[in-house]
């Protein structure tokens, strides 16, 4: 039997030919072997009746299922044989038409189907081949007469136990009803797993038709437990050369065979075969889903570990919890090495299947030696490469790599029952890709907040000065986690005539320009502070320095300047630049109070106005200068507000500074459970004269 480019064409007085175009639906395999049923009557060639029947019906039905359109069936018929031609017009060359299962397509189930045909045309056709014509393609095959001997189309399957010896003395070869009654049988499409089953009658029916006295199905799916027994017939098959041996031809990481109690003769080895492909084909399509269920896995394990990681910014965290999302399923033990500024390995976590040998695994990542674990680490960090560990501690090491740096490494123990497949590699590789990118992030994020609470910090006095009779506190909870240097800020200033400048603002925006607007804000009042300049000339001079160079930025501001007054009191002359008006509360009782004329604020126009308030605070009396990150707290769509802030204020007069400043700040803070969204400033001013 052979495959040609093209059907021999005859002619002559008893050829018999016809040509019908059919429909592609249900009805047309059985309208077509009608066609070769009645040419082969006229023919007189009845002994391939069946033959002829069956592989028509294959590619009939092939044709239907898969081109869905019309199909042309030519028959032709002489005295030395039988040619069917079946034809489609689908546009596009003929798809794969490779026997048995030695070149799979992608789709495994369209395989299947499409090699049980040609498998069956290339065992009973004299030669078959294919056509290509500007209208379609299609599948021809041609049956002689001369070769139907010994494959007489009438002809029974085999008993158990028999065989059909022809004229050479050899064991015929299989009839076309033995060999469709191995077609028939198909896995259960309703069946969680219905390879077992599937496989079990496959190989009962082949043992049957051989006369086996038992069989066995072996395969190995390649996770680590070896070659199980998928399926069995009658008494374990006997150790010897008569055993009929058929490997399984399914990829890697399968591998299989089947065993049959019987002879390799010339009957029972093609049967064999077919059983062998069949049960094949059905294994790489489980082989297939197996492995589409495990990526789906293994990319649902990924986008967890990567949520995970992304909620962590704390580099120690952070690098505490690779280790928990390796064990145990990549590996048995799984270790995390960063280098520190000189290039040295430093163990940052660790963690083991079973937690007992966590003593033996930080002994051997300290041992030395140039075979040893910290000198394949210290290579795989080095050259960027995954690194084979050898034993006690057998694994790998892969180096850790963020935006062309080297972090460290990632090394992981093998699993003790099997070896990590291609596809685990790979995940794991792209774990550390993804962990070490967080261990990145994570000491980025450290290092701007570092930065952010430097710049805060130089912002902001260290401490405020300690003054007889005059009481000084301060609350500041910058927003956005520490990370960004906000606007709000505070000071306490000296005057040349002897009294003190308290001073708090806000500058808009936030990052590194706010915080320099608000540095440049802070040193001019100082300096001309210092200078003894009247309040009213200090915020005329700072508005035009703002203006000329506060990049678009505007600042509110309080300032008030605190001196003895008569008796025990304490005059304070308030200036309000667009700033909110201070709480004042009295040591006497009554309601809180805000004081204070509001002005404009610095940096939007050329010229301001900035009233100037008189007042005088007895013994006890506090005033509460506050940022409106305060009053601008927010629980849902509710502000904290002006009047929350004077109701929290008045049960604390008679109060120090220190408490009243804390008690305004928790009561800010516990608003609401979210993060501030603005900076909360509060500076309090107290009459502590006894």
């Amino acid at each position: 039997m052979s495959a040609e480019a093209g059907p021999a064409t005859r002619t002559g007085p008893d050829e018999h030919v016809r040509r019908v175009r059919l429909p592609a639906d249900r009805r047309t395999p059985a309208a077509a072997r009608a066609v070769v049923r009645s040419v082969l009557a006229e023919a007189d060639l009845d002994e391939l009746l069946n033959e002829a029947l069956l592989l028509t019906t294959e590619l009939s039905t092939n044709a239907v299922e898969h081109a869905r359109t019309e199909l042309d069936i030519e028959v032709t018929a002489d005295q030395a044989g039988l040619t069917v031609t079946v034809s489609d017009f689908a546009a596009g060359p003929v798809d794969e038409l490779t026997v048995g299962v030695r070149n799979l397509a992608t789709d495994i189930a369209e395989v299947a189907e499409r090699g049980r045909g040609l498998l069956l045309v290339d065992h009973f056709a004299s030669r078959w081949g294919t056509t290509y014509l500007r209208t379609g393609k299609g599948v021809w095959f041609r049956l002689d007469r001369a070769d139907r001997k010994g494959k007489g189309p009438t002809t029974p399957a085999p008993p158990a136990s028999a065989t059909q010896p022809d004229g050479a003395g050899q064991t015929a070869v299989p009839s076309a009803g033995a060999m469709n009654a191995l077609m028939q049988t198909t896995p259960d499409p309703y069946a969680e797993d219905p390879l077992p089953d599937f496989a079990a009658g496959l190989l009962t029916r082949v043992a049957e038709m051989v006369g086996a006295a038992g069989g066995v199905v072996r395969l190995d799916r390649g996770d680590g437990q070896g070659a199980q027994v998928l399926a069995r017939y009658g008494r374990q098959p006997r150790v010897g050369n008569d055993l009929l041996r058929v490997p399984l031809a399914v990829h890697r990481p399968y591998a299989g065979e089947l065993e049959l109690d019987a002879a390799p003769t010339a009957y029972a080895q093609p049967l064999a075969v077919l059983t062998a492909e069949r049960l094949s084909l059905h294994l790489e399509n489980d082989r297939l889903r197996r492995a589409d269920v495990r990526r789906q896995a293994w990319l649902t394990f990924l986008a967890e570990a990567s949520e995970l990681l992304a909620q962590s910014l704390d580099v120690e965290l952070t690098m505490a919890l690779i280790p928990q999302l390796v064990v145990p399923r990549l590996g048995q033990w799984c270790a995390v090495h960063t280098t520190d500024e000189w290039g040295r390995l430093r163990l940052a976590a660790a963690s083991h299947a079973d937690e007992s040998m966590l003593p033996q695994l930080h002994a051997a990542l300290r041992e030395a030696g140039p075979d040893s674990v910290p000198a394949r680490l210290r290579e795989a960090s080095r050259n960027g490469t995954r690194t084979p560990l050898g034993a006690p501690m057998e694994g790998f090491a892969v180096p850790l790599i963020a935006r062309g740096q080297r972090l460290g490494t990632l090394a992981v123990g093998r699993h003790q029952r099997h070896r990590q497949d291609p596809d685990e590699i790979a995940v794991l590789e792209d774990v550390a890709r993804r962990a070490a990118l967080a261990i990145e992030n994570a000491r980025i994020h450290a290092e701007r907040r570092r930065v952010a609470q430097t710049l805060q910090q130089s912002l902001l006095p260290p401490v405020l000065p300690v003054v007889e009779g005059i009481g000084f506190a301060a609350e500041y909870v910058p927003t956005g986690g520490d990370v960004d240097v906000g606007g709000d800020f505070y000071d306490v200033v000296p005057l040349p005539d002897g009294r003190w400048l308290v001073v708090i603002g806000d500058v808009s925006g936030k990052g590194v320009q706010a915080a320099a607007v608000t540095g440049l804000v802070r040193d001019v009042i100082r300096v001309l502070a210092g200078d003894g300049k009247p309040l009213p000339e200090v915020l005329a001079r700072l508005n035009e320095t703002l203006v000329e160079r506060g990049a678009g930025r505007y600042c509110t501001l309080a300032l008030a300047a605190v001196g003895p007054g008569e008796g025990d009191r304490l005059d304070v002359g308030l200036h309000l630049a667009g700033h909110d008006r201070p709480v004042l509360l009295r040591s006497s009782g009554g309601p809180a109070a805000f004081v204070g004329t509001g002005g404009t604020a610095l940096g939007l126009l050329d010229a301001i106005t900035s009233p100037t308030a008189q007042l005088s605070l007895e013994p006890g009396d506090c005033l509460v200068f506050y940022t409106d990150g305060v009053t601008e707290r927010r629980r849902g769509r509710e502000l904290f507000g002006t009047g929350r802030l004077r109701d929290a204020a008045a049960p604390l007069a008679g109060y120090s500074a220190d408490v009243v400043a804390a008690r305004l700040r928790a009561t800010a803070i516990n608003f609401s459970v979210e993060e501030p969204r603005d900076d909360i400033a509060i500076l309090v001013l107290r009459n502590d004269t006894a």
